[in-house]
């Protein structure tokens, strides 16, 4: 049966102002980077579920919604998790990644050591449920899971910059660490670790530049 139809909430801007939004938005944005030192700070629970509830809006396949979000400011599951995660980051530096890759990282100054994993105040484990289940047990199938995680996973890193919060994406391989620490079933697949907090006072990012407009987009 077709889902009821309600009239549309959308406000419309004269073109000046719309243009005013997207630049002020976009100033906002590009200041956004990703932070490897963090405060021990705490952060109000509220701003955190603020942002999760703007994920939760993400449009996503056949509005399944298949997303769940843990998250983690418990001192030992942090330290659990980091010590999980530098195992398989270990592993990667001396054995799984190739050399062009480990090139590339370099820039970055990354290593197999992860110390942002204890010391900021929330961690975020964000898993993409490949199946809903029926109270019967009954399996039921999600759609363009990554597709509606991925996009979920963006809102809320913008809606944490706009609170003023720092963030880093954390994606150690494989990452199946994460169901058995946090107890999540099997229906549920690890996508990213996000880690959030304020950044440590002097915290130094590298010198990199995005790709100007006219290499990431065409106009026809």
């Amino acid at each position: 049966m077709p889902a009821t139809l309600v009239p549309l909430e959308f406000r419309r801007y004269p073109d000046e102002e719309m243009v005013a939004r997207a630049e002020a938005f976009y100033n906002l944005l590009r200041t956004r980077r990703t932070v490897r030192d963090f405060s021990p700070e705490s952060v109000p629970r509220e701003v955190i579920e603020a942002a999760l509830r703007v994920a939760g809006t993400a449009p996503n396949g056949a509005n399944l919604q298949p997303w769940h979000f843990v998250v983690v400011s418990d001192p030992a599951l942090k330290r659990e998790i980091r010590q999980a995660a530098e195992a398989e980051e270990r592993e990667f530096y001396q054995r799984r990644a190739p050399p062009e890759w480990l090139a590339a990282l370099e820039l970055l100054g990354t290593d197999a050591n992860k110390p942002f994993l204890e010391a900021a105040p929330y961690l975020i484990a964000i898993f993409g449920e490949a199946y809903g289940l029926l109270e019967d047990g009954r399996r039921v199938k999600n759609y363009y899971v990554n597709e509606s995680v991925g996009i979920a996973t963006g809102m809320l890193i913008a809606a944490l910059h706009r609170a003023g919060l720092a963030t880093l994406t954390h994606t150690p391989s494989p990452m199946k660490f994460l169901n058995r620490i946090l107890r999540r079933p099997d229906n549920e697949r690890p996508f990213l670790l996000l880690v959030v907090g304020r950044p440590a006072e002097g915290a130094r990012v590298p010198d990199i530049r995005k790709k100007p407009l006219e290499e990431i987009a065409t106009f026809l």
